[in-house]
Formats: structure tokens, C-alpha cells, sequence
């Protein structure tokens, strides 16, 4: 989990990217389409963080399917193919938290609370 105190948002990388981003971190396994990477303005790109195919595949960005997307995901942040992925971002909030800068996890899909980030998010500030 992000030190407590850690600033933690998630923005759509369509958005005009701002000072108060802080760290932006893309989590997506694909690069989104129609932004090139000096537009998206990401330190970061962590695709082992991103769900697998087989799971992006599943959910479809179904909102009636995003409580069993939310825990198969974590089952793949701790147990499964994203638990590296994972423990970078922790390690990435952890020293945002301690340069007191703000981390921004940044994504491609248009349904900002059914998305990865919100995911990734809520279980870096414990809100699950």
C-alpha cells in the first residue's frame, strides 16, 4: 500500500496533463490510441501492472462485470502475472510519497470508475 499521506489520481490520458499530476504513471499494456507519447507526458510506463489480455479480453469494459473484474485482477496483482508490475507501483507511490509529489495514474478507457486504475488505485490507498 502507498504511504499513507501519498496523493494518488487516476486521469484519463486524453486529458490536458497538469503540475499537480505529480508522477504519471501509464497503466495500460497498450499505448492508447491517438496520443503520441509527448502529448500523454508519462514517466512511466508500467505494462505488467495492466490486466492480462485474457482478463482485458473477458471484461470488455462491462460495468455489470466490474465486481468480478475487480477481484480476478487483484488475484493477478498479488498472485499472478501482474504481482512484479505491482510491487513497482507500490514502490513508485511509496517515493512519490516521500518527495511529497503527487502520483497520477494515468489510462486509456473512457469509463473512469469501472477502469484498472480505479482498481489499482483503491488498493493503493486501501480503499477496497
Amino acid at each position: 500500500m502507498a504511504k499513507q499521506g501519498t496523493t494518488i489520481h487516476i486521469k484519463r490520458v486524453y486529458e490536458e496533463p497538469s503540475a499537480e499530476d505529480g508522477l504519471r504513471v501509464l497503466v495500460d499494456r497498450l499505448w492508447p490510441r491517438g496520443i503520441r507519447k509527448d502529448e500523454a507526458q508519462v514517466d512511466q510506463w508500467l505494462k505488467d501492472v495492466a490486466p492480462s489480455d485474457d482478463l482485458r479480453r473477458w471484461y470488455g469494459h462491462d460495468p455489470e462485470k466490474f465486481a468480478e473484474f475487480r477481484q480476478r485482477y487483484r488475484d493477478e496483482l498479488t498472485q499472478g502475472s501482474g504481482k512484479e508490475g505491482w510491487t513497482q507501483l507500490q514502490q513508485l507511490a511509496e517515493e512519490a510519497g516521500k518527495q511529497h509529489r503527487a502520483l497520477t495514474l494515468v489510462f486509456g478507457a473512457k469509463d473512469v470508475e469501472h477502469s484498472n486504475a480505479r482498481v489499482l488505485r483503491d488498493l493503493l490507498t486501501g480503499e477496497h
